[in-house]
């Protein structure tokens, strides 16, 4: 991949909040064979302006391939739940975040959990590849294949291990979560946030068109990435991202402390200024 290299070790990364928004926590997970280090401009961002963030790592991730396909999806997202409920433990308000299939798990836990929000870049709930549908199959005959490079990246690089190969098995157990999610959709109560790149080759557009249709909030904001490929939070408009959850997260966090109307008048959104 071009663009400027982010020389770390993959690792969970945790960072206390502080300030006025100390109260506010979000864990972010990453994508699909990717690691922490995708996000973690993200989430040093939220940091700055006080949040407490976790990004957990999750289970065959940050390693190799071989060690990817030794996990099931429900690893993957009993991991991300595991840091979530950590953080909300000790926050007012919690969000969960996610890129890729980070914003699938992300999804998922914002239908189990009483979360505040959700705000997720490039969610994936479907294929781009319809041979995915005979995977369960597949992966008996032909165990890996080569990961689909994105012509002429504008994203950072980041070193996730080695992931030179994606095991058809772990493909199948990704198929698996998008179709355990989708069940799960109208049970997400919270309002979301979606961050959606112009040029993906990675998520196609049936996947924002799965969530319109099928997410139970009735809050449901897309924002349009015009410059940037599928690891978004890496590319062109990765400040808009940032910039943009920071408005989203606020804002809800201060809509869930006001107090209700009284039933004879309507609800305010903000508190009178004297």
């Amino acid at each position: 991949m071009t663009g400027s290299s982010i020389p770390a070790e993959p690792a969970a990364f945790r960072y206390p909040g502080h300030g006025a928004n100390a109260g506010i926590g979000v864990a972010i997970c990453h994508g699909f064979t990717g690691s922490p280090l995708s996000v973690v401009p993200w989430a040093e961002h939220l940091a700055r302006q006080g949040f407490a963030v976790s990004v957990p790592m999750l289970p065959g991730h940050g390693t190799d391939w071989r060690d990817l396909a030794r996990h099931a999806w429900q690893d993957w997202y009993g991991a991300f739940e595991t840091a979530y409920l950590e953080l909300a433990a000790g926050t007012r308000h919690c969000y969960v975040a996610g890129l890729s299939m980070g914003g699938t798990i992300a999804l998922r836990a914002a239908a189990r959990h009483d979360v505040t929000g959700v705000a997720v870049v490039n969610p994936g709930l479907s294929f781009y590849d319809r041979r995915v549908r005979y995977i369960g199959l597949l992966k008996h005959i032909r165990r890996t294949t080569i990961p689909v490079p994105e012509q002429n990246p504008t994203a950072a690089a980041t070193e996730d291990g080695d992931y030179s190969r994606t095991p058809l098995e772990a493909v199948h157990q990704l198929s698996r979560l998008f179709k355990a999610t989708l069940r799960e959709l109208p049970r997400v109560a919270a309002p979301a946030l979606v961050f959606k790149s112009e040029t993906d080759i990675v998520v196609p557009p049936s996947s924002l068109e799965l969530l319109r249709e099928r997410l139970g909030s009735r809050e449901l904001a897309v924002v349009s990435l015009p410059n940037s490929g599928h690891v978004a939070t890496l590319d062109v408009d990765a400040r808009l991202i940032f910039d943009k959850s920071v408005q989203f997260f606020l804002q809800h966090s201060a809509a869930a402390v006001l107090p209700a109307a009284p039933p004879d008048q309507p609800a305010t959104t903000a508190p009178e200024t004297p």
